[in-house]
C-alpha cells in the first residue's frame, strides 16, 4: 500500500462504500424476513460478475469450550452446494478402486500419508476407510487445523466410499460450531432458483437442529441470517421454518 497514491486509496474506499450502501438500500436492518422472502432479497442483491455463494450464519445457544456443547455434523444439500470439491481418499485394494470409480481426485495409502505429512495437500475434502485410521491418525497436526481430519461423526470415516465421495464432490457440506457459538456454511449459489435455495437452507437448518448437543440448555437456535459473498446480511425469522430438535 506504501506505493499507492493516497487519492487512489481514497477513491477505492469511496467506491466500496457506495457499493455497499447501494446493496443495503431499501433494507430494514431491524426486520427479520421469512426464509422465502430472505432468499429473494439476498438473490436480488448478488450483483457481482461472478456467481456469488449464498451463505448462512447461525448463532447457537452453546459454548463449544465444553465438550458436551460441541456441534458438528454434515448435511446433504438436496440441490447440491454449487461447487465441486477435490476429494482425497485414504484406502487400499478394492476400496481404493471403488474410490477412483466414484470420482475421487486423490487416492492412496502409505504414499498419500507421506505426501500429506510433507504439507502437500491438493484437496478440499478427505475421506478414509476405518482400517486406514491408524495411519491417518498421525496426520492430525496437519489435517486438523485445516478442518480436513476424517471423522466418523460426519461420515468421512466409512466403508461406504462411493456414497462419501459423491456427497463430498458437491452435494454435502460439513459444519462445525466456532468459538463464539456460530456456524457458517455455503448453501448454494446466487444462480440457483429461489426454490432450490430455500430447500437447501431448510435442510441445513434441520441438520444443525438435529445435532443439538446434550449440554445445550435454553434456546438452541438463537439467530439465523443469510447473505451472498459480497452482499449484506439479512435476518431470518426463525418462526418461518420448522425446527425439530432432539429431546435432551
Amino acid at each position: 500500500m506504501a506505493n499507492v497514491a493516497p487519492e487512489k486509496i481514497k477513491a477505492a474506499r469511496l467506491a466500496g462504500g457506495k457499493r455497499a450502501a447501494a446493496l443495503r438500500e431499501g433494507l430494514d436492518r431491524d426486520k427479520a424476513y421469512a426464509v422465502d422472502e430472505a432468499v429473494k432479497v439476498v438473490k436480488s442483491r448478488a450483483k457481482s460478475k461472478f456467481d456469488e455463494t449464498i451463505e448462512i450464519a447461525m448463532n447457537l445457544g452453546v459454548d463449544p469450550k465444553h465438550a458436551d456443547q460441541m456441534v458438528r455434523g454434515v448435511c446433504n444439500l438436496p440441490n447440491g452446494s454449487g461447487r465441486t470439491a477435490r476429494v482425497a481418499v485414504f484406502a487400499r485394494g478394492a476400496k481404493a478402486e471403488e474410490a477412483k470409480a466414484a470420482g475421487a481426485d486423490v487416492v492412496g495409502a502409505e504414499e498419500l500419508v507421506e505426501q500429506v505429512s510433507k504439507g502437500q495437500i491438493n484437496f478440499d475434502r478427505c475421506i478414509a476407510t476405518p482400517d486406514m485410521m491408524g495411519l491417518v491418525g498421525r496426520l492430525g497436526k496437519v489435517l486438523g487445523p485445516r478442518g480436513l481430519m476424517p471423522n466418523p461423526r460426519v461420515g468421512t470415516v466409512t466403508m461406504d466410499v462411493t456414497g462419501a465421495v459423491k456427497g463430498a464432490k458437491g452435494g454435502s457440506v460439513e459444519f462445525r460450531v466456532e468459538k463464539a457459538g456460530i456456524i457458517h456454511a455455503g448453501v448454494g449459489k446466487a444462480s440457483f432458483t429461489e426454490t432450490a435455495l430455500v430447500e437447501n437452507i431448510r435442510a441445513f437448518i434441520d441438520a444443525v437442529a438435529r445435532s443439538k448437543p446434550a449440554g445445550s440448555k435454553g434456546t438452541y437456535i438463537k439467530k439465523v441470517s443469510l447473505s451472498s459473498t459480497m452482499g449484506p446480511g439479512i435476518k431470518v425469522d426463525t418462526s418461518s421454518f420448522t425446527i425439530v430438535v432432539p429431546q435432551a
